[in-house]
């Protein structure tokens, strides 16, 4: 599933959005306008529990240039404005210097307190990082957690990685420096070793760690970093750094419930890039850190391009195809629609899919677009195929009360989706006949300049409209 990772940032979000609606309209700026809206913006950082020095210099910069002549001078100073805005906070969460080192063989440690999720994080970046060709191998190196070995070695088992454990050693330089001597008659390019945390700093795990360093001599020190810690992430960042100079910070669990604020304020504390994020409990949940993709959300203005490569990812591009090619000639019937559905949940929730379109991170979609997706799955589950492949079969009652009964819905459900499907079947009649221009026009009318509206998302109501506005 595509987990929304701007979940622990969505407060933030709202908040900015609004200190920003009433400027990009403003026609002349003054101090006073700017003051109020910036006054907004510095309240929304700091609810996020953005590090209050990162906030103050932010918010500094921020106003200096939008009381710069060529911004008082601009033909939409509103505009300008939340442009400055967008590139301060790229250059806040780090802009540039995020990729990894592209040695081969490259050895990666990854380091953090107890609980951030090292161990996960090992296996999810092995995976991220196989797609790029890269053939991982995973070293257990934290020898004072039994479990943690279990788990690690569970997950290489899970992705068909190798891995290296000792479970009779405790000198942790050893089974790294062996691990990595393992990793060679592997022929593997990759090597990533996991090390024990703890619940707080101390002066034990840090020599253990610098010995790590001396013995394999990494490429890359990765933090892995707990979003939910806030402000103290920030502090155990700096501490680890001093200690063993990082390369790169790792966020996880940025799909929770954390404000956000260790996103916008470890990179200017300490100087380190973020790279990855965990966005989600599964494998596949992690992914390459997008200062300027991130920040454009923050604002409201989408992220297309991660939406782009989620779906290059995640469709069946063979069948999606087929599908266009069904639908241009309105051969559309409820085995492509099941398809469809299928294909769209392996993006994710509805929800984290608007957010990433430009200007609906505010629009709520979720438990009932969603509930209503899962019923209409469960009556086409419960067609027979020659129903699915012919659906005026179902203008017959009875048909249409054992689907309500296999499904476990209510017959005002079934009623409900074969209208739908109905009205999607004449919007593709009127497509194949040569209409297309008035389609889009009547589109456009309905979503506004230049928006396409979904026609699977539409409810019956609007269908209608729309199928009489072609008429």
């Amino acid at each position: 599933m595509l987990h929304d990772p701007l979940e622990m940032l969505e407060s933030l979000t709202d908040r900015m959005g609004k200190a920003l609606r009433n400027l990009r309209g403003v026609g002349k700026l003054s101090e006073r306008n700017v003051e109020e809206a910036l006054k907004e913006v510095r309240s929304a950082l700091l609810s996020a529990d953005v590090h209050f020095k990162v906030v103050r210099e932010f918010i500094d910069e921020v106003k200096v240039s939008c009381l710069g002549e060529e911004v008082l001078k601009s033909v939409s100073p509103g505009q300008q404005i939340v442009k400055i805005i967008h590139d301060a906070l790229v250059e806040l969460l780090g802009e540039g210097g995020s990729s990894l080192n592209d040695s081969r063989p490259l050895r990666i440690v990854l380091a953090g307190l107890h609980g951030a999720g090292k161990t996960t994080t090992a296996a999810k970046l092995a995976k991220r990082l196989a797609k790029d060709g890269r053939k991982p191998f995973l070293v257990a190196c934290d020898v004072y957690r039994p479990a943690a070995i279990d788990q690690l070695e569970t997950l290489a088992r899970d992705t068909g990685f190798p891995i290296y454990i000792d479970r009779n050693s405790k000198d942790v330089p050893a089974i790294a420096r062996a691990g990595w001597e393992k990793s060679k008659e592997a022929g593997a390019d990759l090597v990533i070793f996991d090390t024990a945390g703890r619940l707080q700093m101390d002066d034990d795990l840090v020599d253990e760690l610098k010995h790590l360093k001396t013995e394999i001599e990494p490429h890359e020190i990765l933090l892995v970093a707990d979003s939910a810690l806030g402000q103290e992430a920030v502090n155990v960042a700096k501490t680890f750094h001093d200690a063993l100079t990082l390369t790169g910070l790792v966020l996880t669990k940025v799909d929770g419930d954390a404000r956000g604020g260790a996103a916008l304020s470890m990179k200017k504390v300490t100087g380190l890039p973020i790279k990855f994020m965990g966005t989600g409990e599964q494998i596949d949940d992690f992914d390459l850190f997008h200062p300027d993709r991130l920040a454009s959300r923050i604002l409201g203005m989408g992220d297309v391009v991660s939406l782009v490569e989620k779906a290059q990812e995640t469709l069946d591009q063979d069948e999606a195809a087929r599908m266009a090619e069904k639908m241009a000639k309105a051969e559309f019937n409820f085995e492509d629609f099941l398809s469809q559905i299928k294909q769209m949940k392996k993006m994710g929730s509805m929800g984290s899919i608007a957010k990433m379109l430009p200007g609906m991170g505010n629009l709520s979609v979720g438990d009932r677009e969603e509930a209503q997706i899962a019923r209409h799955e469960a009556i086409i589950l419960s067609m027979t195929h020659k129903e699915r492949r012919t659906p005026r079969l179902l203008n017959g009652g009875s048909r249409r009360v054992r689907l309500a009964e296999g499904a476990g819905v209510q017959i005002k459900d079934v009623n409900a989706l074969i209208k739908q499907f109905s009205q999607m079947q004449k919007m593709m009649k009127k497509m194949r006949g040569g209409k297309m221009r008035k389609m889009l026009g009547a589109l456009g009318g309905m979503g506004g300049e230049g928006e396409m509206p979904d026609l699977a998302g539409m409810d019956q109501k609007e269908l209608a409209k729309l199928a009489k506005q072609l008429k």
